[in-house]
């Protein structure tokens, strides 16, 4: 797996996931073992969705140890002018509408919050540009010339 570059707050998110999976996940295997106590199994609903209930757990945490062991926290940079990973980009189309995007790692990807990944096609497009910069989108329903209006780092 290559490295997995994350910001500080989205490695902790992560971390709190995977505490509360592991946390949780004793319940689950004891109400497993108490539904298969109650006798036949192939035809005990709560059984069932118990053992498929703690294969989703299983698989989880096994995602999010693996993707934490590849994780570099990237700490965002200060008194920068370019767009680097961690920035608070706000950019303006040809329309005159502005959108507000933060480059993050692909395990912190949140559009409704404008979180993208720095491998994502904008978050490509905008990585290494600076402010008053204009970049070219390609869009499947066609390309787009956005124009950096803002560049922060929080």
């Amino acid at each position: 797996m290559s490295t997995n570059y994350i910001t500080r707050a989205g490695a902790k998110k992560l971390q709190e996931e995977l505490a509360n999976l592991r946390k949780g996940r004793p319940k689950i295997v004891q109400d497993v073992a108490d539904a298969a106590a109650q006798g036949d199994r192939s035809e005990n609903a709560e059984y069932i969705y118990g053992k498929r209930k703690l294969r989703e757990i299983d698989r989880r945490i096994h995602f999010l140890t693996k993707r934490l062991e590849a994780a570099q926290v990237v700490e965002p940079r200060e008194n920068e002018s370019k767009i680097f990973f961690g920035a608070t980009v706000e950019v303006e189309d040809e329309d005159g509408k502005r959108a507000t995007y933060r480059i993050v790692g692909e395990d912190e990807i949140d559009l409704r919050l404008g979180h993208v990944s720095w491998k994502s096609p904008i978050g490509r497009a905008l990585l290494k540009k600076e402010e008053g910069d204009v970049v070219m989108l390609r869009r499947p329903n066609g390309d787009v010339e956005l124009s950096v209006v803002a560049v922060r780092y929080e």
